[in-house]
């Protein structure tokens, strides 16, 4: 048996690792959704990051219990739940969605509008420049 198999309490078998994997990588991607609903700027992209959370973090955290679980009844439970998640969560995120759009909120700018919002910036600190430049001489 490889050495990577053996821990200080014995011998890991593979369905511990994959258990492990899908906990660990499972967190991450809740970790990493949870920072975009803080961080991003407008109430769809925030969505985004709730998808992320119910999408790849839940479902790789109930995975990972799935292989750590003992009795079929648990794993069977723990399907059902990821089966519900997974029909509710897209649901949600679309009604949610809906419902901000027949509430007023638009969504973000295009890539273009931003471009052009750069563009206008760039534009108005260079017109700037030039006036103070002037008034200088």
């Amino acid at each position: 048996m490889p050495d990577i198999l053996n821990t200080m309490i014995g011998p890991l078998v593979l369905a511990d690792w994959l258990s492990w994997f899908c906990i660990v990588t499972g967190s991450f991607f809740a970790i990493v959704g949870a920072l975009g609903i803080v961080r991003l700027p407008d109430v769809f992209s925030r969505m985004h990051g709730a998808g992320i959370i119910d999408t790849l973090g839940i479902m790789m955290i109930l995975t990972g219990l799935m292989f750590q679980a003992d009795e079929a009844i648990v794993v069977i439970k723990l399907a059902l739940i990821l089966l519900f998640i997974f029909f509710t969560s897209p649901t949600t995120t679309f009604a949610l969605a809906r419902a901000a759009i027949h509430g007023g909120v638009t969504p973000g700018p295009t890539a273009e509008e931003m471009a052009e919002s750069q563009k206008a910036k760039a534009s108005a600190k260079d017109n700037k420049n030039k006036e103070a430049a002037s008034s200088n001489t």
